[in-house]
Order: structure tokens, then C-alpha cells, then sequence
């Protein structure tokens, strides 16, 4: 997907239509639900037990939109948006939203399988945003990024540190209440779908690619078939100065009027 140029107008914006959208949605879930009863993580959230048990399918959606206090959603809504907003110029809307929702849906299935008998409820769009941070280093590998605003660091970099340090994390069990394995899974279900070239644009730019190879091999067979014809039709030229046209064999005859019908139509 590197090499598509974006299809809309806003591309000079600062946040891009569906990055705002995913902020602005964010922040009101979290502001209507800061303050709501605690069943709402649990109908919401993602419970890996309930998904089984209960057919709560509509968690591994919902718990994306669900923070648990202030600094949550800041440093998810801030790494979407320093990260998402050119992502989503260079690939458009549609296709990063579907990574987006991919990533996070992804995410919580993977902590799923992997837990299913959980019971505390995961929440956050850090599945989602890791999909897009392991995108970024993908897209931009060398980029700097400024840790603590401070420091500067490659993406590449950074992205490795955190797969490292979520891997070990997610071993040891540090960190109880973050879901590790939703971090993973995001990690690895945007690295599968980049480099599966899962893309809607990709898989056109593909088949669309197919088609033009297949008519440019067409055109080099009848380039090729039209070169031998009219070499043996130089040959058979140069026999009839020699012998006269009369001594032509009735194949070469042929080729004669086949050359000659062929030249008329181009």
C-alpha cells in the first residue's frame, strides 16, 4: 500500500475524517460511561467467559470504545491520532477503519482463545492502536518519534521494544491489570494483514496488475508471431526474384495473402 496516493482533498488536515470520527467517539463513550454503573464493562467489556459461555460476541466490538480512567484514553486517543492520521491519507478511510476495527476485534479474540475463562473485563483501544503502531514501522520504519518529547527514536525501534516488553510482560503475568494478550494480539493480526496483503486496494492493485500482465504477454506473443511472419516472408520474397512467383509452394502462397490481409487491417 505504500505506493497509493490518497483519493480526497483533506490531506493537508490535521486530523484526517476517520481518526476524528474514532476520537470524538472515544471520548464520549468515556464520558458517558465514567460515571455509569460498573455492569457497563461488564456487558461491554470484553469478558472472555461471557463470550463463550453467554454468546456476548458484541464485546469483542464494544470494548474497544470503553477506557478506564483519564490516562487511558490520552495516551490511546494520542498514538492514534499522531500515528492513524497519516495512515489514513496514505491508504484512505475505508481501508483504515477496516484495519482499525481488524486490529481491535483481532485483539480481543486472540486474548480470548487465549483466556477463555477470564472473568475481568478487558477494555480499551490499545488492541487497535498497537495494529496501527506496528503499521507506522512498517510504512515508516525510520520515522523519529520523540519519547517523553525528549528523546529521539526511530519507529522501528520503539515498535520492536514494545513487542519485546509486551511478550515478556504477558509471560511473567506483570502488569495484572493490563491485557498483554490483547496487545499481542493486535501486534501480530495487523503484521498478518499488511503482510498477507489483505488491502482492498492491494488485492485490486493485484488483480489489476494480473490483467495488465497478461496483456502486455499477449502483446509481446503477437509482436513475436507478427517478427517470424514477416521474416519468412523477406525469405520468401527473395524466392520469387530468384525463381519467379510461380515456384512458390501453396504454404508459402498462403503466408503471402495472410501477410498481406493482416497489413491492410493495420
Amino acid at each position: 500500500m505504500r505506493g497509493f496516493r490518497p483519493s480526497y482533498s483533506y490531506y493537508g488536515s490535521l486530523i484526517p475524517p476517520v481518526v476524528k470520527m474514532l476520537l470524538v467517539t472515544n471520548v464520549l463513550v468515556f464520558l458517558l460511561t465514567y460515571f455509569g454503573p460498573f455492569a457497563v464493562a461488564t456487558y461491554f467489556g470484553l469478558v472472555p467467559k461471557l463470550v463463550w459461555s453467554r454468546l456476548m460476541f458484541w464485546q469483542l466490538f464494544t470494548y474497544m470504545f470503553l477506557h478506564g480512567n483519564f490516562w487511558h484514553i490520552l495516551m490511546n486517543m494520542f498514538v492514534l491520532w499522531m500515528f492513524g492520521s497519516d495512515l489514513e491519507r496514505t491508504w484512505g478511510s475505508r481501508e483504515f477503519l477496516k484495519f482499525y476495527i481488524i486490529c481491535g476485534v483481532g485483539a480481543g479474540l486472540f486474548n480470548v482463545v487465549l483466556q477463555p475463562n477470564a472473568m475481568i473485563p478487558i477494555i480499551g483501544a490499545s488492541g487497535a492502536v498497537y495494529g496501527i503502531l506496528v503499521a507506522f514501522a512498517i510504512m515508516y520504519p525510520d520515522r523519529l518519534v520523540y519519547l517523553y518529547f525528549l528523546f529521539p527514536v526511530k519507529v522501528k525501534h520503539l515498535v520492536i521494544f514494545l513487542i519485546v516488553f509486551e511478550f515478556f510482560a504477558s509471560m511473567t503475568g506483570g502488569q495484572g491489570n493490563v491485557a498483554h494478550f490483547a496487545h499481542l494480539g493486535g501486534i501480530l493480526i495487523g503484521y498478518l494483514y499488511l503482510k498477507g496483503n489483505w488491502q482492498t486496494r492491494s488485492l485490486k492493485f493485484r488483480i489489476s496488475s494480473y490483467f495488465h500482465r497478461q496483456r502486455l504477454e499477449k502483446m509481446d506473443r503477437e509482436r513475436e508471431k507478427d517478427q517470424k511472419m514477416m521474416e519468412e516472408v523477406d525469405r520468401i520474397l527473395d524466392k520469387i526474384n530468384q525463381v519467379g512467383i510461380e515456384n512458390l509452394t501453396r504454404r508459402e502462397k498462403k503466408l503471402l495473402e495472410d501477410a498481406s490481409e493482416k497489413l491492410s487491417k493495420k
